[in-house]
């Protein structure tokens, strides 16, 4: 069975290259759904629409969500809503110097 804490660390993994911090601590993940059959649904955003960098981080987060053993089918969900902010980021990587 494949569980949030599997999808979790997979992407804790895809950084943000523009950003260098990861996915999960830059609060890009808004939602994470398991089906039965271990089919993957995650709910994303990036932190602006224009961001020149959202194929290179959709693509590293699919191929480490289809790594994942016994995983099913996986889908992104892209959504600009609600709008990314600096609010959302970790704790830690907020007050990293």
């Amino acid at each position: 069975m494949v569980t949030n804490k599997d999808v979790i660390d997979a992407l804790v993994g895809c950084t943000d290259p523009e950003l260098n911090a990861n996915i999960i601590d830059l609060g890009l993940i808004y939602g994470i759904k398991i089906s039965e059959g271990n089919d993957v649904k995650v709910t994303i955003t990036m932190t602006s629409p224009m961001c020149p960098v959202t194929s290179v981080i959709l693509a590293d987060a699919q191929l480490r969500l289809e790594a994942i053993n016994g995983i099913g089918k996986v889908e992104l969900n892209l959504v600009w809503e609600p709008m990314w902010s600096p609010e959302m980021m970790s704790d830690e990587l907020k007050y990293r110097e």
